[in-house]
């Protein structure tokens, strides 16, 4: 009676399916590679580990027992069986398995949301059966998730001043100082830089804290972390502030919004970042070469 299945066991089970379906011992030579006396020392074999015979042979011809036919079905089904797991098993080792969860910076110009979106359809032409979630949030939310190790990676400007973090460079956005109708500055001709300095300007508690605004008014009584926000408080004609030159474009074009000094331009350097802690598998690995290839 077989124990514990082994892999001499399973080599005897093919080649006693073999002889089975090339008809006998003299018929399974050339099938199999071995001599007629080496097929059936090794059928004698296999009947030793199971405890009874499997076959007669004789002048009747080759033909199974009834334990031999029992047998017969339940190897061919074990060896299907193996051969089924054994694709599965190589299948897996090529495809890319598990979740990616990415965080975003929100109000991305559209250029840049094709380029991502770019990135993962290059990502879903891979072999994979993976889950990507995106999750949008301002600058301070996704340091966090970040930080708790809840994202994979996040894109957008960062203080650069988390050590924990990888920083990997992907695109700049132009941000300019802006003030909304309806504000003293609006209709004026010229706009002097002791105007500007009077001003009120929209504060962010957390964005630019590396190299700071290239221009700060002396007064302040609006803070803003998120872009709606400062939008919110251009529009109102009571204060002045930085925007994306991309979210401000339409609200310019007709009419709501006025650049005030474009000399006052800075660029906020958006990056791919992860925490140094988080070993990326195979599926993080592949996205971020995507997101990397797509800003190019």
């Amino acid at each position: 009676m077989l124990g514990q299945l082994q892999d001499p066991d399973l080599h005897l089970l093919r080649l006693f399916v073999t002889v089975v379906e090339a008809g006998g011992f003299s018929a399974a030579q050339g099938v199999c590679g071995l001599s007629q006396p080496t097929i059936s020392q090794r059928m004698a074999q296999l009947e030793a580990r199971l405890g009874y015979r499997l076959c007669s042979r004789g002048k009747s011809g080759f033909r199974l027992t009834e334990k031999g036919e029992l047998l017969l079905e339940a190897a061919r089904a074990l060896l299907l069986s193996i051969e089924q797991f054994r694709q599965q098993a190589n299948g897996v080792g090529g495809r890319l398995l598990g979740t990616v969860r990415v965080g975003m910076a929100e109000n991305q110009d559209a250029a840049i949301s094709l380029r991502l979106a770019s990135a993962i359809s290059r990502f879903r032409e891979r072999e994979e059966s993976v889950q990507l979630e995106l999750i949008s949030a301002p600058p301070a939310e996704l340091e966090r998730l970040l930080l708790e190790q809840r994202l994979d990676y996040a894109i957008s400007y960062f203080s650069g001043k988390q050590a924990a973090f990888d920083y990997q460079p992907l695109f700049e956005e132009r941000q300019r100082l802006y003030c909304g109708k309806g504000h003293p500055l609006f209709a004026l001709a010229q706009v002097t830089r002791e105007q500007l300095l009077e001003a009120d300007q929209v504060r962010h508690p957390y964005r630019f804290l590396q190299g700071g605004e290239p221009f700060q008014s002396r007064h302040s009584m609006a803070v803003a972390e998120q872009i709606e926000s400062v939008l919110t408080f251009i529009l109102s004609g009571r204060h002045i502030g930085y925007l994306p030159c991309h979210c401000a474009a339409g609200w310019e074009h007709q009419g709501h919004l006025r650049a005030l000094d474009i000399t006052l331009d800075f660029a906020v350097p958006f990056t791919l970042a992860r925490h140094r802690a988080q070993t990326p598998g195979d599926a993080q690995r592949a996205f971020a070469q995507d997101v990397l290839a797509a800003f190019a």
